[in-house]
């Protein structure tokens, strides 16, 4: 993969996808921050229904503690893995008050400090919410990743440091969003929608789907 063609990609991509965002519904940093450590191995439809009942109820630090264990997972147990994500999220929130005053903190030392917050969680609050240039490698990311050729990588980390460096500067923001949406909608894990692929001729994917 060359710059001239990555730079072709994603300026297709931006036109197919006029505006790349998160599909996590949040009205707040702190909201965007639980809604992605209860996203990990679930989808964000999913997210979304559980935290449309949970944020009109308590949607700031405190008034998440403020629920203990039980009435948390009341509100969130329709998402996998919710008994430990429900324990992260009270321990985050309670990092946040002590530590942080309540605020969600903006580096990533800072932020990969929080339980339940790793690399990719920590790669979404910076891009979404404070506008870094940064890419989170999920599922969709790996494979569109390592399908086209953009980034190839046997773990999620080879893949982001592939893509930082193959992404152009443009582009680096949206990046994120744009190959998360494109992976979700066109290059879908099974049957890839290449007919539909604005990029099919530039994918270096050698299983590409032509009817």
């Amino acid at each position: 993969m060359n710059k001239e063609k990555s730079e072709e990609i994603f300026r297709r991509l931006s036109i197919a996808i006029p505006a790349p965002k998160t599909e996590l519904n949040h009205n707040s940093v702190f909201e965007l921050l639980i809604a992605v450590i209860l996203s990990a191995q679930a989808t964000d439809k999913g997210v979304n229904i559980a935290t449309a009942k949970l944020y009109p109820v308590a949607n700031t630090p405190s008034a998440i503690l403020a629920l203990g264990i039980e009435g948390l997972e009341r509100y969130i147990k329709t998402i996998g893995l919710y008994h430990s994500k429900a324990k992260n999220v009270l321990a985050t929130c309670e990092r946040l008050i002590e530590v942080y005053g309540g605020e969600v903190p903006r580096t990533r030392e800072a932020l990969e400090s929080l339980p339940g917050v790793g690399r990719k969680t920590a790669n979404v609050i910076l891009n979404t919410a404070f506008g870094e240039p940064t890419i989170a490698v999920d599922t969709h990311i790996f494979r569109v990743g390592n399908r086209t050729g953009l980034g190839r990588g046997k773990t999620p980390l080879a893949v982001e440091n592939k893509l930082m460096k193959i992404v152009p500067k443009a582009y680096m923001k949206d990046a994120h969003h744009l190959l998360i949406l494109h992976g979700r909608y066109t290059c879908v894990a099974r049957k890839p929608k290449c007919d539909e692929c604005v990029i099919l001729d530039l994918c270096e994917f050698k299983g590409k789907v032509v009817a």
